[in-house]
């Protein structure tokens, strides 16, 4: 298993808009960079995506895989896990929303990827980094963008 990584980032905009930002996977190609295209593939009895199929063109890092996820009934977080990937084995995520005053939310992303190809920890801790950062920065654009 996959050592997990974890990162925070305060969001102008309240948790329901976060998380419909978070749920919409066709606009993910619109503001996450690296996102070229999603399929949604099937969805829960609450009309909310099941499986996602993504890909994902991140400079040298390219793939196309299926996510799960399953979605908190509270509505302030959602889990998800790996079903088929070329360049990952696994994928274990999520995103949990926490209010804060002023109509602000802490979003905190959980990740751990294992890759197909074996690379070091340090440098599979440092694209883990990266591309957490990078999706917590835009996630944070968009959610304040339309609230």
């Amino acid at each position: 298993m996959a050592e997990q990584s974890t990162q925070s980032i305060e969001v102008d905009a309240e948790p329901e808009r976060v998380m419909a930002v978070i749920a919409d996977f066709p606009a993910y190609p619109e503001w996450a960079k690296a996102v070229r295209e999603t399929e949604v593939l099937g969805e829960d009895g609450d009309g909310r995506a099941k499986q996602v199929k993504l890909t994902l063109d991140a400079g040298p890092i390219k793939d196309v895989y299926t996510l799960e996820y399953d979605w908190d009934t509270d509505g302030h977080g959602v889990s998800w896990h790996l079903v088929k990937g070329q360049m990952q084995k696994a994928q274990n995520g999520r995103y949990a929303l926490e209010a804060l005053s002023g109509g602000r939310t802490k979003v905190t992303y959980t990740l751990s990827v294992e890759l197909a190809l074996p690379m070091i920890g340090l440098l599979r801790r440092k694209a883990e980094k990266m591309v957490m950062d990078t999706a917590l920065k835009e996630l944070k654009k968009r959610a304040e963008a339309s609230s």
